[in-house]
């Protein structure tokens, strides 16, 4: 279990650094406009993603 979950967040690191590595400006601004989106709609967004991973992994699992 710790392997697989260690190996998650290692693929995890490795996906949320292709971004920055390929294209730092357009990184700097989507954080930008980030920074102008209300907290309801971050956390609506949060929400969506959380729910996307989960039903991804009940489809691959």
């Amino acid at each position: 279990m710790w392997t697989e979950l260690g190996a998650a967040l290692a693929l995890m690191l490795v996906l949320e650094g292709i971004l920055p590595f390929l294209s730092p400006d357009s990184v700097r601004r989507l954080l930008a406009a980030m920074s102008e989106v209300d907290n309801r709609s971050m956390r609506i967004s949060g929400l969506v993603s959380m729910l996307a991973g989960v039903g991804l992994l009940y489809l691959v699992r």
